[in-house]
């Protein structure tokens, strides 16, 4: 194998890695806050359906919890294997903010584990709920550090280059960088979104499937509703990211939006086909490349032409940032007219075709944070360090870099298809309609024995 194949192989690998393990290590940011405010909110209204709510995505939390584990492994193990280059440069630079997210995450795991096993332990459930703070802020602060680094990718800085080496490092200097702020409010706030969106999308289907539980209504409305909130966050959040991508970063921005020429009054154009330099089929809207760079219709947005060639980003991640911009619009349309409908009591949003809508939602925001991620790590492209190292001098040289792709590929065909078996039958088997039956049951035995006693 050639160094050639090795890049590519690697490349590939990391590719499917980072793909695999971006939801679940979405679902395992998003969750414990959506499980943390399901059970205030029972707490709040004194909602026993809210605090079920709470314990049963709890316990399917905990699997994607272990499969994210072992995908977040193997892109610990894969940097070093694969990008070894990369990591004799770099590695002391990233080393804390990945130490960090090792402790993070240590901590979001000890709080749930107290978490899981005091069920009912608690004659104040308030107490209860302070155990699951840790756990959204591990969860979170794991997402904000793992990013630092991607964003440290981005916008190098924090040392000197001297013959090749980082030295004088300043590790919090590299740590706080101008990708950072950006970078971390989006993967964190679409976290909190795509999990709202999925959680969602399963009470609509169990609706859809004829159990008419008022449980599943509640869970609708409340994760309908916070996927507004975060959906429209990230709405903000991605227009200050346009800004960023147009001072540090507009080779990116160019590429994203096919702006070839330098030019004032800048289109936006959506979606289209791309022959040669010229766009066809496009939705253009004029000035709206030049609002979303700087925030002025007039303003010039630098074009491809100022880039040396070999430094452009591929030019298809143009479709990836429609994808991640349509399917972002599109639920904030569906879950907007969710919440005005229920003070409208409009009818149409109880029917099946629009219940199938939110089902839809679910994997379309799935779809949307892998589009997202590709458009970020391929618009750097070719540098894995912006203007110090470029991908094919950070890679490694073996020549079994494919043999290690078939076997990963393999093991996260296992471990999705598994994931999924898995919550199939927690749920199946213990639908909620026994669950509250049992709960029942157990409130009156407790009753009768203090009775007796």
């Amino acid at each position: 194998m050639g160094n050639e194949e090795s890049v590519f192989f690697s490349r590939v690998l990391t590719e499917l890695t980072l793909s695999f393990h971006i939801i679940y290590a979405t679902i395992g940011v998003g969750v414990p806050l959506m499980i943390m405010i399901a059970q205030w909110v029972g707490i709040k209204k004194n909602d026993e359906h809210y605090i079920l709510l709470a314990r049963r995505w709890a316990r399917g939390f905990v699997i994607t919890v272990a499969v994210g584990v072992v995908t977040g492994t193997a892109i610990g193990m894969q940097l070093s294997l694969l990008w070894p280059n990369f990591m004799e440069l770099a590695g002391q630079v990233i080393a804390l903010p990945l130490f960090m997210e090792t402790f993070a995450f240590f901590f979001e795991a000890i709080f749930l584990g107290i978490y899981l096993y005091t069920w009912d332990r608690f004659d104040n459930q308030k107490k209860h709920l302070l155990l699951l703070v840790p756990v959204a802020l591990g969860a979170s602060f794991s997402a904000v550090f793992i990013t630092i680094v991607n964003a440290f990718m981005n916008a190098p800085q924090g040392f000197d280059l001297v013959d090749g080496e980082l030295v004088n490092i300043q590790p919090l200097v590299a740590m706080f960088n101008p990708a950072m702020p950006t970078k971390v409010a989006h993967v964190v706030i679409t976290a909190y979104m795509t999990s709202a969106f999925i959680l969602a999308a399963i009470a609509a289907f169990r609706l859809l499937k004829g159990s008419d539980h008022v449980y599943h209504k509640k869970a609708l409305f409340l994760t309908m509703k916070l996927g507004l909130i975060f959906s429209i966050g990230a709405a903000i959040i991605g227009d200050f990211s346009g800004k960023y991508l147009a001072e540090y970063q507009p080779e990116k921005l160019a590429a994203a939006e096919w702006h070839f020429e330098t030019e004032g009054e800048a289109p936006l154009m959506l979606y289209g086909i791309l022959d040669g330099q010229e766009v066809k089929y496009t939705i253009t809207i004029p000035y709206a490349l030049s609002i979303l760079a700087h925030s002025d219709p007039t303003a010039e947005v630098i074009g491809l032409n100022d880039f040396p060639e070999d430094e452009i980003p591929p030019l298809y991640i143009h479709y990836l940032f429609d994808t991640m911009v349509t399917i972002g619009v599109l639920m904030i349309m569906v879950s907007g007219l969710y919440w005005l409908g229920r003070h409208m009591r409009w009818r149409f949003i109880h029917s099946r075709w629009y219940r199938w809508l939110i089902v839809a939602g679910g994997p379309l925001t799935v779809i949307a944070i892998e589009a997202g991620w590709w458009y970020a790590e391929v618009g750097r492209q070719p540098w894995i360090l912006r203007d110090i190292m470029k991908v094919p001098e950070a890679a490694t040289t073996s020549g079994h870099v494919d043999t290690m792709l078939y076997l990963f590929a393999t093991l996260y065909l296992i471990l999705g298809v598994g994931s999924v078996v898995v919550l199939r039958r927690m749920f199946r088997n213990n639908p909620i309609e026994r669950e509250i039956a049992d709960r029942e049951a157990e409130v009156r035995e407790g009753t009768r024995k203090g009775g007796d006693h």
